[in-house]
């Protein structure tokens, strides 16, 4: 029988896993490989993906990928036997200057030599807690080349010649996600004096998957063992001299989030880089285990390519054992010649002939048997742990076939009332109060001192108004970020996906993307930012551009402006027809993406579900820091200068000469020739073409830009009846957005994707806006 079919409640062993390439490999690297004991938990409230319990941790996959691996001997589930005794062995003084270290292999760096660390972990290990522990306020946030993942750097307190780069949180070093690529990038292109490996002492066994592949590297490393506190709460111990005499590198145990531990792991890192302590172990395949068919294996593939891993610079044992598993990047980066890649091959095929496995399964087989061994020789197992109980019970609410859709309602109501409502519209009053206070007083003081004409409309028309403007979004995108932050550290997110995967897969896309396209329903900007969370280049950027389609809250005053002036009686109908008109175009929009642009399947849906946790406040405060940070110095700069044209174009006539009345601005003209345009649509005056423009700048501005031109709603009424407002109303809603949003999708994918949701928008806005005029037109609307 396949996995898809085993019953809740029942584990059963993995015979066989099927499919392909990147896809298949990690399924083998998060555990799914033949022999191991996999349990089914739970399936989603709408039947698809499924819970499993594999190696003590929980995970998520979809059916269709389900169905690919074979099960057998269904049985009960079975609580994990008792601990047998541990007998307590010396320390082995690794990492320090101890009584039992020997310094044959140490070769350490000059003096004065920056020490460079490279800090890796499992996602939701507590990386970002240690990161923010080690470097305190000295952080740099960028990104890596040619990717917009999140690069972070910083120098470690205390220790000035440092730096230590928190790399995206991975599950292994094969090259399935781009924070994969980008980790082993980084590694063997950069060459890292040390690497701060931090695992989750509680889920010491999926973490202890990623610590092998890093110690293939021939990298000075220590490894940091965080949760501790947990551990030893729920009655578990890890007896850490066997585990550093095991692995053959300093084992620390720590606790992030009650800084503890932490100035031992600082003082073992920087010594092991200092001294180039490289680990003592690299050979985890065991000569006498399966008739030793791994072991002749890897072996004998390092004989083969020593002088191209030499060459490359890639660490010799990481190579062999990617090129037995079938990696295809570092087959490339080693450019073997022909006879060399017959070798291999052959070499590859009598060990998947002795082993009995294919060279993938049997690679990731022989971590996992050196994990278990290590776990059973270090590990006191604790009691089921109160984190994983309370999580149980918040998950039969949270993701319940019948609760999980009206909680998720109401856990996003809550959060956009909030940040709308209440606490960021709050903020984001007092701050335009205090922009709007700022420029009477500068306007004033450029009025006593008499300053140009042209120079004082540039500071407070240009600058003031139109910066302070946008500037204002800054509280609302704090505040959003803020509750996102603490759903997505509370583990909350990892839920939402689990539960929305079914749906957004009917457009093309997984569940990862239901929050970026819910943010963008009140605010474009952070939507568009939070869309860096996707692992999938593909599923991102569709998720950035749909994301557009979702109503922003900037929107609203348009909708009630034309709603109370042309469909009084029907206002509220109107704005709910709006909203779903948004998410209708975007649904079709998304159809079509996935039929041409970004043909193929949606990410696998291959996620780990941690347990619920209380976020960190300082986690939380770095996040929002950088947040605004981001907005104020990279979208900030595209939205001053597209305020300065906004007002240049507004202030002089085709002369350059400044005018005192707008129609006669260039503005004004450009409007006039974009005007006939909008004829077909029913509103081909020049004064909602110039408010059309403004509104490039924030949306609100249509509505202000209105009553500047026509001074009163019966003057606009007169040239636009009720169709053409309804026309008039689905081409706001679909047109660009904002010139904040268009920055950060620039920011995101660049100048010509940013140009080309601008175009693209303004047209699929036309066509629709026609569409609906047509369709009134014919019912005698």
């Amino acid at each position: 029988m396949t996995l898809k079919d085993l019953p809740i409640g029942k584990t059963a062993t993995v015979q066989s896993v099927g499919g392909d390439g990147a896809l298949r490999q990690h399924f083998l690297d998060m555990g799914l490989i033949p022999q191991a004991d996999v349990t089914m938990v739970k399936y989603a409230p709408m039947g698809d993906p499924v819970e499993l319990r594999i190696h003590s941790y929980e995970l998520t996959l979809r059916l269709a990928d389900a169905q690919k691996i074979i099960v057998e001997n269904v049985r009960d589930a079975k609580a994990a036997p008792p601990n047998k005794r541990k007998k307590a062995i010396p320390h082995p003084g690794l990492g320090e200057g101890g009584k039992f270290h020997s310094k044959k292999e140490e070769t350490p760096l000059p003096e004065g030599e920056k020490l460079t660390f490279a800090l890796v972990g499992n996602q939701n290990c507590g990386k970002t807690t240690l990161f923010n522990q080690l470097t305190g306020s000295n952080q740099h946030v960028g990104n890596f080349p040619g990717v917009t993942v999140d690069r972070k750097d910083g120098v470690i307190r205390g220790n000035e010649n440092t730096l230590v780069t928190d790399l995206p949180g991975i599950y292994s070093m094969s090259p399935y996600s781009s924070e994969e690529i980008v980790t082993r990038n980084f590694v063997l292109d950069e060459h890292p004096k040390g690497i701060i490996n931090i695992v989750d002492a509680t889920n010491i066994e999926r973490n202890l998957y990623l610590t092998m592949q890093l110690m293939e590297l021939n990298i000075p490393m220590v490894l940091a063992l965080n949760m501790m506190d947990e551990v030893r709460e729920n009655g578990g111990s890890i007896l850490v001299n066997q585990m550093e005499e095991m692995l053959g590198i300093p084992v620390v145990p720590i606790s992030a989030a009650k800084n503890e531990g932490i100035n031992e792991l600082i003082s073992h890192a920087i010594h092991v880089a200092k001294y180039q302590e490289r680990p003592r172990r690299m050979d985890f395949c065991d000569a006498n285990e399966d008739g030793g068919a791994v072991h002749r294996c890897l072996h004998s593939v390092m004989h083969l390519i020593e002088d191209h891993a030499e060459r490359t610079q890639i660490p010799l044992r990481f190579a062999a054992s990617k090129l037995a598993e079938g990696d295809p990047i570092i087959l490339e980066r080693l450019q073997l010649d022909e006879n060399e890649k017959d070798a291999l091959e052959h070499i590859v095929s009598q060990m998947e002939s002795e082993r009995g496995l294919d060279r993938a399964a049997a690679i990731a087989h022989m971590r996992f048997d050196f994990i278990e061994n290590v776990c059973d020789e270090t590990v006191v197992r604790p009691r089921e742990s109160k984190e994983h109980l309370r999580s149980e019970k918040i998950d039969r609410i949270l993701t319940g076939k019948y609760t999980a859709l009206p909680c998720f309602a109401g856990i996003m109501g809550l959060v956009f009332w909030l940040t709308f409502g209440v606490i960021g519209k709050g903020l984001s009053d007092l701050l335009d109060m205090g922009i709007t206070s700022l420029t009477t007083m500068v306007d004033h003081g450029l009025e006593a001192w008499n300053v140009n004409k042209v120079l004082h409309s540039l500071i407070i028309d240009g600058i003031f108004n139109g910066v302070g403007s946008v500037l204002s979004f800054l509280p609302i995108i704090v505040t959003l970020f803020l509750f996102l932050s603490l759903l997505e550290d509370s583990g909350y997110m990892a839920r939402v996906a689990f539960v929305m995967d079914k749906l957004l897969r009917k457009i093309g896309l997984s569940g990862r993307s239901i929050v970026p396209m819910l943010i963008g329903f009140g605010c474009t900007v952070p939507g568009v930012m939070a869309s860096r969370t996707l692992p999938s280049e593909r599923d991102r950027k569709m998720t950035i551009l749909l994301t557009p389609f979702m109503s922003c809250s900037a929107k609203l005053p348009i909708y009630a402006f034309f709603a109370a002036a042309f469909f009084k009686q029907y206002a509220a109908l109107v704005m709910i027809l709006l909203y779903f008109g948004g998410i209708f175009i975007g649904i079709i929009m998304a159809l079509l993406f996935g039929k041409t642009m970004f043909k193929g399947e949606a990410v696998p849906f291959v996620m780990e579900l941690p347990n619920y946790r209380m976020p960190g406040a300082k986690n939380v405060g770095h996040l929002l820091w950088d947040k605004a940070k981001d907005f104020l110095q990279r979208a900030f700069t595209v939205i001053f200068v597209a305020t300065i044209v906004i007002w240049f174009l507004q202030t002089f006539d085709l002369h350059l000469n400044l005018v005192t009345d707008s129609r006669n601005s260039i503005l004004a003209v450009v409007s006039g020739y974009i005007a006939p345009l909008f004829a077909p649509l029913g509103f081909g005056d020049w004064r909602i073409s110039t408010a059309l423009i403004t509104g490039f700048m924030a949306k609100e501005s249509v509505v202000s830009t209105l009553s500047v031109l026509f001074g009163k709603t019966a003057s606009l009424a007169e040239i636009l009846n009720p169709l053409g407002a309804a026309s008039l109303l689905v081409f706001c809603l679909l047109y660009t957005p904002c010139v904040a949003a268009i920055a950060s999708i620039k920011r995101e994918l660049g100048t010509r994707w940013a140009a080309g949701v601008v175009v693209g928008q303004c047209v699929i806005a036309w066509i629709v806006a026609f569409v609906v005029r047509m369709i009134g037109i014919a019912i005698g609307f």
